[in-house]
């Protein structure tokens, strides 16, 4: 793999092939997607980026869902890619989304994991909700010191050991100020009037028990999206990609394998 320590946006890369590009979660950056970018890389071009503000990449003045939209085209400019697929996980799927709505010719599928058309679907107080993430930083930790424990609550059950280690250093490379930016932003999150306009084809993915983003909610963007599959993965929480990598790899291999109509009109196969 090769790391590209860039401003204004890093990213990892490996591999050859119909570009996807992968999208991480609040608490993750591009080294979340090691277990993927390895399972996909001999059939993809696989880039990973680190969001505006986390790990190498440079903040934006204003974190927002558009602003973050146009940085990931501008990646997808200065990788000379043409239109990609996209891989989203939780927060990262929130992006992909916006991306889709803002650059449609820049994306020819989706991979939607563990997300939402909107914040707060369940009633969610976002002021609560945002003074609980931020009560670590409030309290003078750093996002390092506290991703353990937030890990070990969104996931159905205990990571291997090696696998948590790796997703806790992931996790510690987010800057406090990247973490607030972003906690701060995620509420503002909602497309449910524009997902019909997302005529991509969409993989959704969720945990059976995700209690951060619920089946309900993967329901609710099913519902929505003209061209969607739905796939609830039995016994895994919140990170299904960490969880249940082998399931996860498959049904992205397998989707991300089926030829597409490009935006010419023209058929691509992978």
């Amino acid at each position: 793999m090769i790391d590209q320590d860039r401003h204004p946006i890093a990213w990892r890369e490996v591999g050859a092939g119909p570009s996807v590009v992968f999208l991480h979660g609040l608490g993750g950056s591009r080294t979340a997607w090691d277990p993927q970018l390895r399972a996909l890389a001999d059939r993809f071009r696989c880039v990973a980026w680190d969001m505006p503000g986390y790990g190498a990449s440079a903040p934006l003045a204003e974190l927002t869902f558009p602003a973050v939209a146009d940085g990931l085209a501008g990646l997808l400019d200065t990788l000379e890619i043409e239109d990609a697929d996209l891989v989203g996980l939780s927060f990262g799927g929130m992006h992909a989304l916006h991306a889709a709505i803002r650059h449609p010719s820049r994306v020819r599928r989706l991979v939607l994991a563990g997300t939402s058309p909107a914040f707060g679907l369940d009633g969610t107080n976002p002021q609560t909700w945002k003074a609980t993430r931020l009560g670590p930083i409030e309290r003078g930790l750093a996002p390092a010191d506290f991703a353990g424990s937030v890990l070990d609550t969104i996931c159905a059950t205990p990571l291997e050991p090696e696998v948590r280690g790796k997703l806790v250093a992931s996790f510690g490379r987010i800057t406090t100020e990247g973490f607030r930016a972003a906690v701060e932003c995620l509420p503002t999150h909602d497309v449910r009037r524009d997902l019909g306009d997302i005529r991509c084809p969409v993989l959704i993915i969720v945990g059976e028990a995700d209690r951060e983003t619920p089946v309900a909610y993967a329901e609710a963007l099913a519902a929505g999206l003209p061209d969607s599959t739905l796939e609830v993965l039995g016994g895994v929480g919140h990170l299904s990609p960490a969880e249940a990598p082998d399931r996860f790899n498959r049904l992205v291999a397998e989707f991300l394998g089926r030829p597409t109509v490009g935006h010419n009109g023209a058929v691509m196969s992978p």
